[in-house]
């Protein structure tokens, strides 16, 4: 609750935590507008059931994708990054960049929000990939970004230039291996963090599930319920709530309120902005 959250912004207030780790997942964006995946009613999987998928996971599933690429390329489109503006929790995540005690952000998310909110590429780690490059499954050439837009936006499914073969965003399907950035970078994150925060994840898949067990600090989870081991230690803080709502609390006990909904503020103009630009350029 609050009295322990308390202990965790007397931390970051003394500059006892000036390496925090924030593992992050699906329930983070809920707010801006991105489904997350496994929500009984407004869960991306509960309504995938008019792309008539033999299992909702199969949308991910690379061998399926060779078989039938137009389901996965139907919620691509969907998610595209560009359409939502980040939350007040990626402006969180911005805030203790400035702050200069954010050591690392481990996201399962692959809509790119903590960047767009303001944190540097260098600080985050996309554990299951993103939009941002895009190879062929096949011979691994390389797509650019704006070449397989164009050809989504003409509602056809991207092939290699080079070997006809299926191209396809550098999302982490089922199947495939995450990032060799995050296998680097995990072992040494986890031993040097002086705080972990946990928000919006299930914690159910892996290996990204078993980072919050390798480390030896305060943990705080922000999260609709309890996942995890959490609760078992007691340094560990957990407060249910959605993210928001939980990371507006620990910046009013850190006094850095009006620093926070400066910087959310500052995304809204950016996205009225680019939609100027948009309506300009139409």
């Amino acid at each position: 609750g609050s009295s322990e959250l308390a202990g965790v912004a007397a931390l970051l207030k003394a500059g006892k935590a000036r390496n925090v780790v924030v593992m992050v997942g699906a329930g983070i964006s809920t707010s801006a507008g991105i489904p997350d995946f496994r929500s009984p009613k407004t869960g991306l999987y509960a309504n995938l059931s008019r792309l008539k998928l033999p299992y909702a996971e199969a949308v991910f599933d690379i061998g399926y994708f060779r078989r039938r690429p137009e389901a996965f390329y139907t919620l691509a489109d969907e998610l595209y990054p560009g359409k939502f503006r980040p939350t007040v929790f990626h402006s969180f995540l911005a805030l203790l960049e400035r702050k200069g005690v954010l050591r690392r952000v481990f996201t399962q998310n692959i809509d790119t929000l903590e960047h767009l909110a303001g944190v540097p590429e260098d600080k985050i780690v996309w554990a299951h990939g993103s939009f941002a490059a895009n190879h062929c499954i096949d011979c691994g050439t390389e797509m650019a970004t704006a070449t397989l837009k164009a050809i989504m936006d003409a509602g056809k499914i991207p092939h290699c230039a080079r070997c006809k073969g299926l191209v396809k965003p550098d999302i982490v399907f089922f199947g495939e291996n995450l990032p060799a950035r995050f296998f680097e970078l995990a072992p040494v994150d986890t031993r040097a963090a002086d705080l972990v925060i946990v928000a919006g994840t299930s914690l159910q898949v892996h290996p990204f599930a078993d980072l919050p067990n390798q480390v030896s600090c305060p943990r705080v989870l922000f999260n609709l319920e309890r996942v995890g081991d959490f609760g078992r230690r007691k340094t560990d803080v957990t407060v249910l709530a959605d993210c928001d709502t939980a990371v507006r609390e620990l910046a009013t006990l850190c006094g850095w309120t009006a620093e926070l909904e400066a910087m959310w503020a500052k995304t809204a103009m950016e996205e009225t902005k680019g939609e100027a630009e948009g309506e300009a350029e139409g």
